[in-house]
């Protein structure tokens, strides 16, 4: 159960259009449920406001259905998986409301939420090399109910091209800069945008970025005030601070 049906639920009590003994039953799940190889947090919503989100890498086909149909029994509608397979994605396609990115490698189980936080998520990307990273924070943040907007293949070997979104970096709400070589685009959104930008140094570039730590290290080290960096490829991570960001208003 959501926020927002639990608020629902508590407004029908007081409304006297529901029974306290029909809302308790409402209530009463356990907010964990053991499947032996899982134990899932149903009532993380409740708490953070956003349900608990399957990381499909390591798991198999089976263990992915098997914590969605325990999500969906919970009362959970949307389920989003990160970093699903194209394998796996075909051995979960016969979910209903499935839907899957290949580029992103996100699963969906349903629809995103209604864009309601209080401002434009910008995703930037220093090449397009950055994109499946940067399609990873963008799909997140759509899921979680954020209006998104990309700027791809902006790096700054060609600084013209970012400075021709100007208008874009300076109206956003929250920045996610998405960039590998030696990560230089954090800090130069970070000197333009006037709202939080959260750095992504991906593993993309040569022998001696090292696998992404050559970006992660100058993401870390930028002089660009209200910077934050989160791990090599972590665009979900991205994504969903960004989101987090992006609703603090409606709290």
């Amino acid at each position: 159960m959501e926020r927002d049906e639990l608020k629902a639920l508590l407004e029908s009590v007081a409304e006297g259009r529901l029974s306290v003994d029909d809302a308790f039953m409402s209530l009463r799940l356990d907010p964990i449920k053991e499947l032996g190889y899982a134990n899932i947090d149903t009532h993380r919503s409740l708490r953070q406001g956003a349900a608990e989100v399957v990381f499909g890498e390591p798991k198999t086909a089976r263990q992915i259905r098997g914590i969605v149909d325990a999500m969906k029994e919970s009362g959970q509608a949307r389920v989003l998986i990160t970093r699903l397979s194209e394998d796996k994605a075909a051995a979960l396609s016969d979910i209903g409301g499935f839907s899957y990115d290949r580029t992103a490698r996100l699963g969906v189980i349903g629809q995103n939420r209604e864009p309601d936080g209080i401002g434009t998520i910008v995703v930037a990307t220093g090449g397009t090399g950055d994109i499946p990273v940067a399609e990873e924070a963008a799909k997140t943040a759509e899921f979680f109910g954020n209006e998104v907007k990309r700027i791809y293949d902006v790096g700054v070997a060609g600084i013209h091209r970012l400075l021709s979104h100007t208008d874009e970096i300076m109206s956003a709400g929250v920045m996610i800069a998405v960039a590998g070589m030696e990560g230089a685009l954090a800090s130069v959104v970070g000197g333009l945008a006037d709202c939080p930008v959260i750095a992504v140094p991906t593993s993309v570039g040569y022998g001696a970025s090292f696998g992404g730590v050559s970006a992660l290290l100058s993401m870390l080290n930028s002089c660009a005030s209200g910077v934050s960096v989160v791990n090599i490829d972590n665009g979900f991570g991205a994504g969903f601070q960004a989101s987090m960001i992006n609703h603090m208003g409606r709290k």
